[in-house]
């Protein structure tokens, strides 16, 4: 029987490899295996699910694999060549669990289909492989995640002689082009540098890469890549492909021209789809060129330290978006996570949305909108499985009552007095051509798959309801038939039923066979009883299950016909998509704003950022008692704040709230804050905690070095850096020199908007150097042997560390805190007597210090000079204080 017989005497990729000599030499191959062996020769390296009957099998080395990752049995069924073959599989109705569990981890599957009749097939059944699937090319709804895109990027590397050569640039070049199979969002652009690259894929989180096969890239260590030969990033080939695609004579309309490097990735990437796919591609009719200075730039390291998305361990809560995400629909969610991974610099974009969602919340129609915008189904993705011909019955239905809610949405906004949300409306479509054609060809809740019918209405085709009409008609035949040969038989307790081997028969008990007539034709002698067909039964029966299957097969055509009279409005069904994706986002910025009492930020011409009581909105929300808000002043005068104070203070958190204020204010969202007044700001760079990269061999301290010196070649004057605790990675002199050097060139050469926080006290000196740099801190007090972290930033240096408190309060056990304090009594007397850090690192950064006795000089000199009986109490006090402030 087929599916029992195989083969294991060689290495699949031997067999693979030579597949003709496989079978021509190796007879004892069954003409099964034969088949399955030619067909797994077209993808060797991925998982072939083969169809038989009820279950897709694996074999080989795939069901071994597949054994292990998907938690299944593993058998050995049959042989070939003398050895059994592994066998593993998964029932057909269940697959799709188990396709979601391999594309999760990274691995591919080729679905390989029955396509003949097993009744009319005299070997095996014809089969071919339908699809392919992989992580970045996936598009149905059960294997993505509703409120991500999930993108597919291929990179075209120049490299760097090459790059390099007449254009003044360092180090390779390289062309980009990602595309999200399930939408149809389709985007080009170039990067000039290995770090622009790796901060590219940092921002669009691809669930897979393709690489040119003879390049070895970095990312490729931990992310899904795929090799594809050199000759696929062929330029010439790359543009016949795309043209063809969209059918257009050039490029010019999509302003990619002049990106080569693009263009050559857009074209591999286009022919990957077409191969996995298999089918027509009518969704994807354009692209976008995507510039870098369109938006603020974020490097890696400032998304994974400002938990955009992921929080450091890589959970999703506590971050920015599971904050300001409340959005009702999934293409909402989508767009938002896009905006906020790539905030905008365009201010006229900006206040269009921020006029927007005032508007909205001038009116109080935002909680109705998002109320009614959750009657609002994928349609997006809907619209993309309608052009991959692969859109489920309910893919329809949710469609169709989707597009029911859109003229409640258009009566919400049309008395809206703002151009944006007008504009909305426009692009919102009514579509109703598409909801009567929908509302008459679809039942209300049809199946999830059209394989067993179904889903076509009543009405909408009269040959289909012939054909069902006879088949329904059945069951009262059968019970007609029924009450009749009881009478003619006598037989009270005869039964005509039906089953899918048998077909409709006649059931009598063993017990009255001497009362059957001589007409029943015995079908089949079961325990107790027999059963039998009648020519009249036999005759109904053929009819019956004929309009059965022409009824299904009549179904499954008018399916397919309405899936192409959609395509028709495919493109209508994306603009309104996109439409109501951003009418949602605005709407849920009017929504947040109100509940957690956020304000519209001032965008402003020049350089500065002015806050007035700004709050951290993630750090906000997990506190039980109130925040402290703090203000924050910086211009062209007040470029960095040193900013010293107590661990636990709060310095990172300062720190992170001014760039999350600026962020959310560059996506058009109001921002927690009373005021904010923003000048241009171009990029955004943090540098806070450090971690080991053991994959590279980096450790803790290169990591932090690493970040820093992108930092420091990357600045401009309208950057906003934040720098927490440089140098601490290194000995106490190393580590003060290199934060020394950092914040002065920072200063002095970038000039950028800088928060450089340090437990160094000696850079409290700086800003009597540097006039642009001033001195802030966290405040904290003590009380008894304990400290009290007051939260709020106040000007000038902090007067000490706390540490010693801080660690009490981490529970260090209060006998190793008594000889901490014992050993600091220590150090200060050793430190009155040997040069201080603060002492002679001034020497090495040109600011000299008097030698001790000249200091001694000075103050006798003060000293002699000062008649005690001559002075108030007030005057002495004084007069103390600047003694004093000689000996320091």
């Amino acid at each position: 029987m087929e599916g029992t017989k195989g083969h294991n005497t060689a290495k699949l990729s031997g067999l693979i490899q030579q597949p003709q000599r496989a079978m021509s030499k190796e007879p004892q191959h069954t003409p099964m295996m034969q088949q399955y062996f030619r067909i797994k020769a077209e993808y060797p390296d991925i998982l072939l699910f083969y169809r038989m009957g009820d279950f897709y099998e694996l074999f080989m080395d795939d069901a071994k694999k597949a054994a292990a990752l998907l938690d299944i049995t593993l058998t050995a069924r049959g042989a070939t060549a003398g050895e059994p073959i592994p066998m593993a599989g998964v029932p057909y109705h269940a697959v799709e669990q188990y396709l979601a569990k391999l594309l999760k981890v990274g691995e591919s599957v080729a679905i390989c289909e029955q396509i003949g009749d097993p009744a009319k097939s005299k070997g095996p059944v014809e089969r071919k492989i339908t699809r392919l699937l992989t992580p970045g090319t996936v598009t149905d709804d059960y294997l993505l995640d509703d409120r991500r895109d999930n993108l597919l990027v291929a990179i075209h590397r120049l490299p760097a002689p090459l790059a390099g050569e007449g254009s003044g640039k360092g180090g390779s070049s390289y062309g980009i082009a990602a595309i999200d199979l399930s939408t149809g969002r389709f985007t080009v652009q170039e990067a000039d540098s290995d770090t622009t690259l790796h901060n590219e894929i940092e921002r669009l989180q691809p669930a897979e890469i393709l690489h040119d096969e003879d390049w070895k890239p970095a990312f490729a260590r931990n992310r899904i890549s795929t090799p594809r030969p050199q000759w696929h990033f062929d330029l010439d080939t790359a543009k016949r492909l795309l043209l063809r695609q969209f059918g257009v004579h050039d490029l010019n309309g999509f302003g990619c021209n002049h990106l080569p490097l693009a263009i050559a990735a857009a074209g591999a990437l286009l022919n990957y789809v077409q191969e996995t796919q298999r089918t027509a591609l009518p969704h994807i009719n354009s692209l976008t060129v995507e510039l870098s200075d369109e938006g603020i730039i974020l490097d890696a390291a400032s998304r994974r330290n400002l938990e955009l998305e992921y929080s450091i361990s890589g959970e999703h809560k506590n971050t920015l978006i599971s904050v300001i995400d409340k959005t009702a629909t999934s293409m909402g969610s989508r767009l938002l996570r896009r905006w906020l991974n790539k905030p905008l610099r365009d201010r006229f974009t900006l206040r269009n949305r921020q006029q927007a969602v005032g508007a909205l919340l001038d009116q109080y129609r935002y909680e109705t909108l998002l109320e009614t915008l959750r009657g609002i189904g994928d349609i997006e993705r809907i619209a993309s499985r309608i052009a991959l011909g692969s859109a489920r019955p309910r893919d329809l239905s949710t469609l169709r009552g989707s597009l029911h809610v859109l003229p409640r949405i258009h009566g919400l906004i049309s008395t809206i007095d703002n151009p944006h949300i007008q504009q909305l409306q426009t692009n919102i479509d009514l579509h109703e051509e598409l909801r009567y054609l929908l509302d008459s060809a679809i039942i209300d809740n049809p199946p999830v798959v059209i394989r067993d019918g179904g889903v076509i209405a009543p009405g909408f085709d009269a040959e289909l309801d012939e054909l069902r009409n006879l088949s329904e008609n059945a069951d009262q035949y059968l019970l007609d038939l029924e009450a009749r040969e009881k009478v003619r038989t006598g037989i009270n307790n005869l039964k005509v039923a039906y089953n899918r081997v048998h077909g409709y028969y006649v059931e009598i008990p063993q017990s009255q066979l001497s009362r059957i007539p001589a007409d029943y034709i015995r079908r089949q002698t079961l325990k107790g009883v027999e059963r039998f067909i009648l020519p009249e039964l036999k005759k109904f029966e053929d009819k019956v299950l004929s309009a059965r299957e022409r009824a299904l097969a009549r179904e499954k055509a008018i399916y397919d016909n309405l899936l192409g009279d959609l395509l028709e409005h495919l493109n209508p069904i994306r603009n309104s998509a996109q439409a109501i994706a951003e009418l949602d986002v605005l709407s849920n910025f009017a929504e947040r704003a109100n509940t957690l009492n956020y304000n519209c930020p001032a965008l402003v011409d020049g350089a500065g950022i002015q806050i007035e009581a700004g709050r951290h909105p993630v750090v906000e929300r997990t506190l039980d008692n109130p925040f402290v808000p703090n203000d924050l002043y910086m211009d062209s005068r007040r470029r960095m704040l040193m900013i010293t104070g107590p661990n636990m203070g709060g310095k990172s958190t300062y720190m992170r709230q001014i760039a999350l204020i600026v962020l959310l204010a560059h996506i058009g969202s109001y921002v927690p804050a009373q005021t904010a007044r923003l000048g241009n700001i171009d990029r955004i760079f943090t540098r806070i905690g450090a971690h080991d990269d053991l994959s590279t061999g980096r450790s803790t301290f290169m990591v932090e070095m690493t970040e820093a010196a992108n930092i420091l070649n990357n600045a401009t004057a309208h950057s906003l850096v934040l720098m927490d605790e440089i140098g601490r990675g290194t000995s106490t002199f190393d580590g003060l020199s290199l934060a020394w050097a950092f914040a002065e060139y920072l200063a002095r050469d970038r000039k950028a908007f800088t928060l450089f926080a340090t437990h160094y006290f000696e850079l409290t000196v700086l800003p009597e150097q540097i006039s642009t740099i001033v001195n802030v801190h966290i405040d904290a007090i003590e009380h008894g042997d304990k400290i009290v972290f007051l939260h709020a930033v106040k000007d000038g240096p902090a007067n000490q560390s706390y540490g010693l408190q801080v660690a009490q309060l981490a529970g260090v056990p209060k006998s190793i805190i008594a000889q901490a304090k014992k050993k600091l009594v220590s150090l200060e007397k050793h430190s009155q007597q040997a040069p201080q850090p603060g002492q002679t690192l001034p020497l090495m950064f040109g600011t000299p210090t008097e030698p001790k006795d000249e200091i001694a000089e000075k103050v006798k000199a003060a000293l002699a000079a000062v008649d005690p009986d001559e002075l108030t109490p007030r005057q002495a006090l004084d007069e103390l204080y600047r003694l004093r402030k000689l000996l320091s």
